[in-house]
């Protein structure tokens, strides 16, 4: 896989440019100033590419200020896939297709396939965002920190727009734009090898990004950059059971806090990180698999292999639209007619396990989205070198926000033939709304516990 990938990539790179080591400096005056040319604000590239199918960026989706409380439409909608790739023809586009899906191709070839629509680059940020990812450019660097590598000096914008390591684009998609803060109510679903869907999780959540708040600066940063609060209304069996995770730029000072109905009591988890079940999945994802990448880098040595095009799940909002969950999952897989594949530009960043750790994932290779900075796609394989499951997000396009942004994700487990999905909305009055944001004592153990219900 290494010699086909690296013959693929469409940019080289340096070897001091693909492992991170000491402190990485910011980049150069000079190598920023190309924000404002031949780059997006957000550091992608912005012209076409060679054929057309990929456009060039001209901004992104338009901000609309009108917000959106209830279901959200499909601006596609009436679009027709230019190309359907299957098992029979996926040969012939193998160059742009990742092991994961190429691997769930070959697994189903009478049901799983890719339905490629034409490009549309919708990611967007905020003018003010813009501007600070230019200051992040020149200011920003990547030290070691007590739980890996963590960013420096850096606040609501991309962290590293031009990125020099694996370590730096996977912080560009742990902090990704995804608005300051939102609510939403979704249900999850485990899928067993005989295609019977297993609700997991009815759950309500308010979220929010600090590092995102638009009068924030690094010197008042506190390093929490994402704050979740759940609380499950089912299945019966977790009905009232919550949880709370603060996520921190330093990684050991991450810590989660989960409401027990049986004990009436709050607790913190020793663990919240790695290949730790998360107990928003039921244990089905480890904690570093939710959104196809969250948490710890300092079990991996981290690997930036290049840039390369590929299909990936994108502007998906179709997957929105059906009135029923049911409607969207099914045996192997998701319903294939309600997921969009795009032609995108993504970075390719390998984690292998570092001598002396552990982990349940030998290896992953992640598919980076230059212009969201969003992780598409995931492969792992096992401690047997198998390759395991193919992870994916689901991104949508939101003008209110404005970009694109995932909550819908999950995984394919090529080995068993289960496969699980978190965040659908098919059922729901609404899908994911911005809401202003949350005291930060709205995220705290004590929070958590005066609002146990059981």
């Amino acid at each position: 896989m290494h010699a086909h990938l690296r013959a693929c990539l469409l940019i080289s790179l340096t070897a001091a440019a693909t492992h991170f080591g000491a402190a990485q400096a910011a980049v150069s005056a000079e190598e920023a100033a190309s924000l404002k040319t031949s780059l997006t604000p957000m550091g992608a590239e912005k012209a076409a590419n060679k054929d057309g199918t990929i456009p060039a960026w001209d901004g992104g989706v338009a901000f609309s200020n009108k917000p959106i409380t209830g279901r959200r439409s499909d601006p596609y909608a009436n679009e027709k896939p230019r190309l359907v790739i299957t098992a029979k023809n996926m040969e012939q586009y193998a160059d742009k297709l990742s092991d994961g899906v190429k691997a769930m191709l070959k697994r189903y070839p009478d049901s799983f396939r890719l339905d490629v629509y034409p490009t549309h680059r919708t990611a967007a940020l905020p003018q003010w965002a813009y501007d600070n990812t230019f200051k992040n450019a020149t200011r920003g660097k990547l030290i070691e920190g007590p739980g890996g590598p963590q960013p420096d000096n850096v606040q609501g914008g991309v962290p590293f727009p031009i990125p020099k390591s694996g370590a730096e684009v996977m912080w560009n998609h742990l902090l990704r734009w995804k608005g300051e803060a939102w609510h939403w109510d979704a249900t999850q679903y485990v899928v067993t090898a005989d295609g019977k869907a297993v609700l997991t999780n009815n759950g309500a959540a308010d979220q929010q990004s600090p590092y995102w708040f638009k009068d924030g600066s690094p010197e008042n940063f506190s390093g929490d950059y994402y704050n979740l609060r759940l609380v499950n209304a089912g299945p019966p069996i977790r009905a009232g059971e919550a949880i709370v995770a603060r996520l921190n730029l330093n990684e050991d000072k991450s810590s989660t806090w989960v409401y027990l109905t049986g004990q009436r009591r709050v607790r913190k988890l020793p663990n919240s990180c790695c290949d730790t079940p998360s107990p928003t999945t039921a244990g089905l994802m480890s904690v570093d698999e939710l959104e196809v990448f969250t948490g710890k880098l300092g079990r991996f040595d981290w690997k930036l292999l290049g840039k390369k095009e590929l299909f990936v799940p994108y502007n998906s909002n179709r997957t929105l639209q059906p009135g029923k969950d049911a409607d969207v999952l099914g045996k192997g897989h998701l319903n294939p007619d309600e997921v969009r594949w795009e032609l995108h530009r993504v970075w390719v960043v390998e984690a292998t396990l570092k001598a002396g750790e552990r982990h349940t994932a030998s290896r992953s290779v992640y598919y980076v989205d230059e212009d969201s900075w969003y992780a598409l796609l995931g492969d792992r394989w096992d401690s047997k070198g198998q390759l395991w499951r193919n992870m994916w997000a689901l991104p949508i396009v939101m003008p209110d926000l404005p970009g694109i942004t995932a909550k819908t994700f999950g995984y394919y487990d090529l080995l068993a033939g289960t496969w699980y999905v978190n965040g659908l909305f098919n059922e729901k009055k609404e899908q994911y709304r911005l809401v202003p944001t949350f005291p930060a004592t709205h995220f705290t153990p004590d929070a958590l516990a005066a609002e146990g219900v059981r």
